[in-house]
C-alpha cells in the first residue's frame, strides 16, 4: 500500500513514528524493547514505521535543552537487527552531515537493497559543521548501483519565515524525493500557508504534487510541550494557553491533532492535495506512548471519513 500510494502521488498515507533505544542501552533490554514495540505496532492499520536519527540540536538554540540529548541507536542497525519481524515497510531517517562521500557511498550499498525508504536530513544549523551537504548526498544517492527511495523533510515554520518551503520542496522532488514528512504541525495557520503555496506553485508551473504526511504529536506535560518548542515547533500562544491550564493536558493535546488533522484534510479535500499523517510520541512515558497509539486511530477514522483510507484496496 505505501509503495502504490506513494508511487501514485495519493493521499492516504498513514504512519507511526518512533526514536531507536538509548545507544549504550543493555542488549537484552534493547530486545524486550523491540519486542514490545513489535507486538503494539503490529496490531495498528498503517502504511509504514518512520524510525529517526537524532541529532543533537543544541547549536540552533541558545537555550538550555529541557531534556538531556543522549544519543541513539541508529536507525538503520535498529530495524535490521532488532525489528526483522515487523512485517511493515520501514522510512529510516539519516543524517547526511556527519559522513564523508565515501562514508554515505558505502552506506548506500550496504544498506540500499534492505531499506524500503530513507529521508536525508542535513545538519540542525549553519553554525554545526557539516561534512556532506543534503545536496550532495542526494547527488551521492542518484549515483549509486543500489540508490534507495528518497523522502524529504518540509517545516512550515521555515515557511513563515522565509515564504520558500514550497520552493525547497520543488527542488528535492527534482533531486530524488518522492514525499515529504513534516515536523509536528501544532500551528494550523502556518501549514495552510504553506500548502497554499505549495498547491498554487503546482498550477503556475505545471508541476505534480506529492505527498505531505504531516506529523501530530501528543503532549502530556508543560515540559514536553517546552521540549516541543525547543525543537522548533511553533505553538500558538493562544493553544499554550489551553494546554497549560487544562486539568488533563494530554487529552487536550489529543483533540487539538485531532481537530489540525481534519482541518487539513478538508483544506486539502477540495484542492486534490494528497496528505497523510505520521503519528509519533517525543516522549518515552507510557502515556504519551499510548495517548500516541489513540491519536493514530482516531486519525485513522477521520481519514476513513474523507475516504483516505490506509489500508483500502486499490
Amino acid at each position: 500500500m505505501l509503495e502504490n500510494k506513494i508511487n501514485n502521488r495519493k493521499s492516504g498515507v498513514l504512519l507511526y513514528g518512533l526514536t531507536p533505544p538509548k545507544l549504550h542501552t543493555d542488549e537484552y533490554k534493547i530486545k524486550v524493547i523491540a519486542d514490545k514495540q513489535i507486538e503494539r505496532i503490529s496490531a495498528l492499520e498503517i502504511d509504514g514505521l518512520v524510525l529517526y536519527d537524532i541529532q543533537d540540536e543544541s547549536s540552533r538554540n541558545d537555550q538550555p535543552r529541557p531534556f538531556p540529548f543522549m544519543e541513539t541507536l541508529s536507525p538503520d542497525t535498529y530495524s535490521t537487527t532488532y525489528l526483522k519481524e515487523l512485517k511493515v515497510p520501514k522510512i529510516i531517517y539519516k543524517s547526511v552531515g556527519k559522513y564523508s562521500v565515501d562514508e554515505l557511498n558505502a552506506w548506500i550499498n550496504k544498506y540500499g537493497k534492505n531499506i524500503d525508504y530513507s529521508v536525508f536530513v542535513g545538519t540542525p544549523s549553519i553554525r554545526q559543521k557539516s561534512n556532506l551537504s543534503l545536496n550532495d548526498a542526494y547527488h551521492i544517492n542518484e549515483n549509486s548501483v543500489n540508490s534507495i527511495k528518497l523522502g524529504g523533510v518540509i517545516i512550515p515554520e521555515r515557511h513563515y519565515k522565509k515564504n520558500d518551503e514550497h520552493i525547497r520542496l520543488f527542488n528535492k522532488i527534482d533531486k530524488g524525493c518522492h514525499f515529504f514528512i513534516s515536523q509536528c504541525v501544532y500551528n494550523i495557520d502556518n501549514t495552510k500557508n504553506f500548502l497554499s503555496d505549495y498547491y498554487y506553485s503546482s498550477l503556475d508551473n505545471n508541476r505534480d504534487l506529492h505527498p505531505i504526511i504531516f506529523t501530530l504529536t501528543p503532549c502530556g506535560s508543560i515540559k514536553t510541550m517546552e521540549f516541543m518548542e525547543w525543537l522548533g515547533i511553533d505553538i500558538p500562544k493562544w493553544l499554550k494557553n489551553d494546554l497549560k491550564h487544562s486539568k488533563d493536558i494530554l487529552s487536550k493535546s489529543i483533540e487539538i491533532c485531532k481537530s489540525i488533522a481534519e482541518e487539513l484534510l478538508d483544506y486539502c479535500k477540495d484542492k486534490n492535495i494528497p496528505i497523510g499523517f505520521n503519528i509519533e510520541s517525543v516522549s518515552i512515558r507510557k502515556a504519551e506512548i499510548e495517548a500516541s497509539i489513540e491519536l493514530l486511530i482516531e486519525v485513522k477514522l477521520l481519514m476513513d471519513k474523507y475516504q483516505y483510507s490506509a489500508i483500502a484496496s486499490e
